[in-house]
């Protein structure tokens, strides 16, 4: 008989069980110091994970934890890794499969692969994924191509309705509260809002409310209220924040009372806006990767703007300018002085601090630009404090630009 503890079972089941959990990291061999052997399901997760995480390791161990027989690696069949992600949806939850997905492709280099139908197919669909067919789109065989579009169009489904109600919500809020009347005549007041602003004002012995401060209602206006630009930067880095830009552009656009312009940039310009019907189509007019000019691109949306004072340019960057650095911000201060309200994203995405040029982003925060990550469930409260004209600064989280978050 030995004593080695068994995985699934024991005598201390929280012990057995932080065992358990500790040999699916460590991986096995001599060193790991768990004693712990794996069979059934455990054994299979274990052949999973070592698949990713242990190929090409020397002393590498078999999928049951017996030293010499794991063989780590996904080899190069497509069929191979179709199987092996269908086998990462069946042992973990989506959250780690997403992570385990994006470290197969970094740490494997199954770009090749994700050209492939089988591969897309068995995929789960996520903004990281999207980036990298999207690098890979000029690559994509005609067998592929549906099956890619149909893997980003489903992304962008989910996003959109995860995103596209607060979004509108939060900036038709901000239009109708920008255009409230502050003196109103008589006839324009707003008495339910006058009466809950001055309720601190009840006069007792009058038994009613003697308003300081009149609400009128939104003056009624038609057409476009603002002019929406945004300017995203589609070098490599920047995928994550290309894909929520998109989206919300799309979302944007759909506003009666928005005039929204979607550009992005390398080192050349382009403008997508005419496809803004259809993100899909929005993504797939991007090229990722490549130089910046961020100059050019300013350049570009500075020629868009007819109405500085009901203008807003949102730059998604990560500010490392190839162009001309000194014209940028002499542009960006020349744009801000007429009257735009500028705003510089570093990135749109969940994915914590972005690496940035520290020393452009110091440069716009003495023209009373600051530069921020911008997580995007937070993104709809940044373009309502643009269109009101409000203080970003309580959105700008710490000096190291992690995302923001309030």
């Amino acid at each position: 008989m030995t004593n080695e503890p068994d995985a699934r079972g024991g005598n201390d089941g929280a012990g057995t069980e932080r065992l358990r959990r500790w040999r699916l990291v460590l991986g096995g061999g001599q060193g790991d110091g768990t004693g712990c052997r794996l069979s059934g399901r455990d054994a299979a997760m274990d052949g999973v994970l070592a698949a990713l995480y242990q190929a090409g390791d020397d002393g590498a161990q078999g999928a049951g934890g017996e030293a010499g027989q794991r063989a780590g690696g996904l080899g190069s069949s497509a069929p191979h890794v179709a199987r092996w992600l269908d086998d990462v949806r069946e042992y973990f939850p989506s959250t780690v499969v997403q992570v385990m997905q994006a470290d197969a492709i970094e740490r494997l280099d199954l770009h090749r692969l994700l050209l492939e139908p089988e591969m897309l197919e068995a995929v789960q669909p996520d903004v990281h994924l999207v980036g990298t067919l999207l690098s890979l789109k000029n690559a994509l065989p005609q067998k592929a191509r549906a099956t890619a579009r149909a893997v980003v169009a489903k992304v962008v489904a989910e996003l959109e309705a995860k995103l596209a109600q607060r979004t509108r919500s939060a900036v038709k809020g901000a239009i109708d509260r920008s255009a409230r009347i502050s003196r109103p005549r008589h006839h324009e007041i707003d008495w339910n809002r006058t009466i809950r602003a001055n309720l601190k004002h009840y006069q007792e012995d009058y038994r009613t409310v003697i308003p300081e401060r009149l609400i009128g209602y939104g003056r009624s206006q038609r057409g476009m209220q603002r002019d929406v630009v945004l300017c995203i930067d589609q070098s490599g880095s920047m995928a994550a924040s290309v894909v929520y830009a998109g989206v919300f552009g799309a979302v944007l656009a759909s506003m009666r009372a928005l005039r929204t312009s979607l550009v992005v940039f390398d080192t050349s310009v382009v403008d997508l806006t005419d496809q803004l019907d259809d993100p899909v189509e929005v993504l797939f007019g991007t090229q990722l990767g490549g130089g910046t000019d961020i100059n050019r691109a300013l350049a570009y949306c500075e020629g868009l703007v007819t109405r500085p004072a009901d203008s807003i340019v949102v730059l998604i960057s990560d500010l490392y300018e190839g162009g001309v650095r000194e014209e940028m911000l002499r542009r960006v201060a020349r744009m801000t002085a007429a009257g735009v309200q500028v705003v510089v994203l570093l990135a749109l995405s969940d994915e914590g601090a972005p690496s940035y040029d520290r020393t452009n982003a110091a440069a716009l925060a003495e023209l009373g630009v600051p530069a921020f990550a911008c997580t995007p469930d937070l993104f709809p409260d940044v373009m309502a404090a643009a269109i009101e004209r409000r203080s970003l600064a309580p959105f700008v989280p710490d000096p190291d630009g992690g995302p923001a978050r309030r």
